[in-house]
């Protein structure tokens, strides 16, 4: 997991804390629904509620580059690939900016779509 080093010491962030952050900035995206969960078993796919987001992203770091995979469901009538856009550079930038770690690559993988 990415560390910050100062004077002081070392300071280690949770990787649930990460993933809440990148959870929270791909809410505030437009045509975002939801995180998604995929059943295993049965392959079903399940929209997660806010307390839950960090199910549907994983994390990965390499020499303090952080990599995530967040599974998404876009609304329906949206345009899929700007969606996918803004989610990236919205979540690049708040965690770029709020932890001052680098973000190497975020794949998005859209598991559904949400008719209203």
């Amino acid at each position: 997991m990415p560390n910050i080093k100062n004077d002081f010491g070392n300071i280690f962030i949770d990787k649930d804390v990460i993933a809440r952050i990148a959870g929270f900035a791909a809410m505030e995206c437009y045509g975002i629904v939801g995180m998604a969960s995929k059943n295993m078993k049965d392959g079903f796919v399940q929209l997660l509620k806010k307390e839950n987001l960090t199910k549907g992203i994983k994390l990965y770091s390499v020499d303090n580059l952080i990599n995530l995979d967040m599974h998404i469901i876009v609304e329906f009538g949206t345009n899929i690939s700007a969606i996918i856009d803004t989610l990236i550079s919205t979540v690049k930038y708040k965690l770029e900016e709020n932890l001052g770690f680098i973000v190497d690559k975020i794949n998005v993988f859209v598991e559904g779509v949400r008719v209203d």
